[in-house]
């Protein structure tokens, strides 16, 4: 066996405190299986879109007990080389997912030990509520273990800054190079007097803001499903919404306490077809027009509206769209911005040019998206992969908040006789049809990563000139940045005026991902439906044709 392969997986057990993930290891060594040390030992986890996220298995490609650890030195070096104190803090909070409970306490042991002040949160909570709480007691940093809406398998750890927002270059980098140096840290324990649990007051006040931006004071009729997908939104959404003054919500009992084998999910992602099912057939019981469901980890959200023809699931993009309506209304246009990331839809864009807001274009990743006011004030952001913040006091997604303000629009338009489709049809009749899909390629093994960056090479080496009929105009190349952002990996195809594809490595996941956006022809004089027929048939042709240049 490669020696120096022996090496790193020796040094690697010397400090590791899991007893389990040892013995797995050693017997790894002692059958000299090095195609399953190599997959747990040649590709480290690194920071991604949000932090760290991985399968829970031992070795530096995992998440474990030593890899949790090790991220914690690292950001108790990063605090520590910005010069913060210590004293102010770090908030630690963890989902229901298995390994999380084990690596919550790994991180409590190590910030204790180090001297570090810690603010624990007090039990497995919606990973909002940690960027909530961090801002909130004026913190240093927090820590979430949590996969977001990863397979059950995986898990993860999200570092945010001292302002609420997830870390960003090169902030991640520095933490990286601190964690991979570290050694076997100190360890404290909760009778310390630097350990205390985040109060519930804390929880009140944010149920108490958002109820006054979009309670309804004499109640709503609205009749609503809700599922936390075996995640740990269930309780908390629930209590927000009841206060709120929406009393007819009913829950998916089958998936509302957290469990983390997602037992009735493929894909614990509310963006999976079939995700939503169990609460489509829970809300045709209970008399619903509105599903909305969180992820796991509760920072997204999914809905699907009562039709004439049915059922019909909204994309992000809508959601996005839909909350945009009400929010811009409110915004002030010396100070407030509007912001989504490259791969959303431009509609937002033309949306606040009409109200006279600022509108900011990101990178893909809401760390962008939190910090795109500047000195200004986020006063809406969201992504197409279901993320929204819709209010300055959280700032990172929150899908919490944003269900409850679709709900709030909902009971408007209810009382006015419309419905969230109504409203839709208004904002496309007014800025123009913008039909949007999102491909996904997933690579599963060791090779995964290396995949997809030759699938990208091969393309910018070699663009198409025209997809689904259409003429590539331009063709962009996001490693060397544009319009002001920095460099990041993918590419971009304007389709002229008819719009644009993007194509890039998720963040999260081994997965490519291309997003197609196609506008429709607004002075064609066809109808608003004639429009999205004629816009959706071109976003087939187009899909079928990146689909087969996009083969692994």
């Amino acid at each position: 066996m490669n020696q120096p392969l022996v090496e790193r997986v020796t040094e690697w057990m010397a400090g590791d405190p899991d007893e389990t993930d040892r013995a797995t290891l050693a017997a790894l060594l002692e059958e000299g299986d090095e195609t399953e040390l190599r997959r747990r030992f040649d590709a480290p986890l690194t920071f991604g879109t949000a932090g760290l996220r991985g399968p829970e298995m031992a070795g530096p490609a995992g998440m474990n007990r030593c890899t949790v650890r090790r991220a914690t030195q690292g950001v108790i070096a990063w605090l520590r080389e910005l010069g913060l104190d210590f004293s102010r803090g770090v908030v630690v909070g963890r989902d229901g997912r298995h390994g999380s409970e084990a690596f919550n306490n790994e991180v409590v042991a190590v910030l204790l030990g180090a001297g570090v002040k810690v603010y624990e949160m007090p039990g497995p909570l919606p990973t909002p509520l940690v960027a909530y709480s961090v801002k909130a007691l004026k913190a240093a940093a927090g820590i979430m273990i949590t996969a977001s809406h990863n397979p059950a398998q995986d898990n993860g750890f999200k570092l945010y800054a001292a302002d609420g927002a997830q870390i960003i270059p090169p902030h991640d980098q520095t933490v990286e190079r601190f964690a991979s140096e570290a050694t076997t840290p100190v360890l404290g324990d909760r009778s310390s007097t630097l350990h205390s649990v985040v109060p519930g007051e804390l929880w009140a006040d944010y149920q108490r803001h958002f109820v006054e931006r979009f309670g309804v004071p004499f109640g709503s009729v609205l009749r609503v499903t809700y599922t936390p997908l075996h995640g740990v939104g269930g309780v908390s959404m629930m209590e927000l919404l009841t206060s709120a003054g929406f009393s007819a919500v009913t829950p998916v009992g089958t998936q509302f306490l957290p469990d983390a084998d997602f037992p009735t999910l493929a894909f614990p992602n509310p963006e999976e077809p079939g995700a939503l099912d169990r609460a489509l057939a829970t809300a045709d019981k209970s008399s619903s027009t509105l599903v909305i469901a969180n992820d796991p980890d509760a920072d997204r959200l999914g809905a699907a509206v009562l039709g004439p023809k049915g059922w019909r699931t909204l994309r992000g993009d809508e959601i996005g769209w839909l909350l945009a309506s009400t929010l811009l209304s409110d915004a002030d246009p010396s100070r407030d911005v509007v912001a989504t990331s490259i791969v959303s839809s431009t509609m937002l864009k033309k949306m606040a040019a009409a109200q006279h807001v600022r509108f900011a274009e990101t990178l893909t990743g809401f760390k962008w998206i939190s910090r795109s006011a500047g000195n200004g004030v986020l006063r809406f952001g969201y992504e197409e992969a279901l993320g929204f913040a819709v209010d300055p006091l959280v700032a990172d997604k929150d899908g919490m908040s944003a269900g409850l303000a679709l709900c709030h629009l909902a009971h408007h338009l209810a009382q006015q006789g419309q419905t969230l489709l109504d409203r839709l049809d208004e904002i496309e009749s007014r800025y123009g049809v913008h039909a949007v899909s999102q491909l996904s390629f997933r690579v599963d093994g060791p090779e995964a990563m290396s995949i997809i960056a030759a699938t990208v090479n091969r393309m910018r080496a070699s663009p198409p000139s025209t997809l689904g009929g259409l003429d590539v105009s331009e063709v962009v190349d996001l490693e060397s940045g544009w319009h002001g952002l920095l460099p990041t990996e993918g590419m971009v195809l304007q389709l002229g005026t008819h719009g644009r594809v993007v194509v890039r490595p998720s963040g999260t996941e081994p997965k490519l991902k291309a997003y197609v956006e196609i506008l429709g022809d607004a002075g064609s004089g066809e109808s608003l439906q004639q429009q999205r027929d004629a816009a959706h048939e071109q976003l087939v042709a187009v899909g079928n044709e990146l689909t087969e240049l996009l083969k692994f």
